[in-house]
């Protein structure tokens, strides 16, 4: 999969480049990060990419004549390598998108690739967004909350897109025995345990041990239940009551 990323700050990507998951997928091939810096596609000495808000107000915002050009660079070259029919979709991090989920995260593992506009300072200038001249084609939410710029949370898509993809895990099994899984009905896992097994005088739920692979599956079902509705009993609503 190849990420086409817009950014001022491409050194903040070394992480998701190197370690773990992401990082043997970036270091296998089997993902690639081309950057584009909008500073380069500035047209005046200074190569300004930010400007006072109209109407007055706190921050700044990204100037559209930088972000524009690089988007379309990154479109033209990005969809060119490809060598698919399938158009690579433009993405921008920010909290005016929805959330990403992991149903989210596994259709986009199915993309060839995408192009993840990070925004910075009070945002980008809307005409990027919309009406006439749009260049985004979607807008994705790390969650509800503010961050300093799109770097992180496009880390974050990255990550759980690429972790979908066929090979990244080790055991493939453990994609199914994740919270959020379909095959959890999008619940959160069961607790987890391993050795010792007893810690400062708490032991292993006794099914653990008993070898009976039925009765295990059914106590995990049953906790999986039990723990959503104490720590996220929206995600039980979701899926009317549970059952």
């Amino acid at each position: 999969m190849r990420f086409d990323i817009i950014t001022l700050f491409p050194e903040m990507f070394a992480a998701a480049a190197r370690f773990g998951v992401t990082g043997r997928m970036f270091q296998d091939g089997r993902a690639r990060a081309v950057f584009w810096n909008p500073r380069d596609f500035a047209t005046d000495r200074h190569r300004t990419v930010d400007d006072r808000p109209f109407g007055g107000g706190s921050g700044m915002v990204m100037k559209p004549e930088p972000l524009a050009a690089a988007i379309r660079a990154a479109k033209a070259e990005a969809e060119k390598a490809s060598g698919s029919e399938k158009k690579t979709p433009v993405i921008f991090l920010s909290p005016a998108g929805a959330k990403l989920d992991d149903a989210r995260a596994r259709r986009l593992s199915g993309l060839p690739g995408m192009i993840l506009l990070c925004g910075r300072y009070r945002g980008v200038d809307a005409r990027i967004l919309e009406g006439r001249g749009r260049l985004v084609d979607d807008e994705i939410s790390a969650g509800d909350y503010v961050l300093s710029g799109g770097e992180l949370a496009a880390m974050v898509l990255m990550d759980a897109t690429l972790r979908h993809m066929a090979g990244a895990l080790g055991n493939p099994e453990s994609r199914d025995e994740e919270s959020f899984s379909a095959e959890l009905g999008g619940l959160l896992d069961a607790p987890c345990y391993t050795r010792p097994e007893v810690f400062e005088g708490v032991g292993v739920p006794k099914v653990l041990l008993s070898g009976d692979h039925a009765a295990i599956a059914e106590w995990r079902r049953t906790e999986a239940v039990r723990r959503t509705g104490e720590k996220r009993p929206d995600l039980l609503e979701k899926r009317g009551g549970g059952k």
